[in-house]
């Protein structure tokens, strides 16, 4: 199993979430974040007065996944994310090992879990 974190720009999560639900992928969480990357911030003038805007709005999408369905997820992400643009901080996927899944409600664990 493999957990999937994917860090986006806000406007291109409905257009990730399309490309998932193609996929029949119904489990995801979704967070704002803030950071920045390649971008570095942006500068913005505010009342007059000018000021470095370091974090940048961002969305995390967190997905566990068995081995074999971890491609198709990737892909998936990639396409939603980058849209038609592919601009500088489409985003970042990072993949993990997961060790173990755990069901509170039933006790299932592993494969049966997810």
């Amino acid at each position: 199993m493999k957990y999937v974190i994917a860090i986006i720009r806000p406007e291109r999560l409905d257009a990730v979430k399309r490309e998932l639900q193609k996929l029949e992928v119904n489990r995801l969480t979704v967070s704002s974040v803030a950071g920045y990357g390649a971008q570095k911030g942006y500068l913005e003038i505010y009342r007059a007065t000018e000021y470095e805007a370091n974090l940048l709005e961002k969305i995390k999408i967190e997905i566990a996944v068995e081995d074999h369905f971890l491609q198709p997820i990737i892909e998936a992400i990639k396409t939603g994310a980058k849209g038609n643009d592919g601009y500088l901080g489409s985003g970042k996927i990072f993949v993990l090992p997961l060790d173990d899944v755990i069901r509170i409600r039933t006790n299932e664990t592993g494969s049966d879990a997810l």
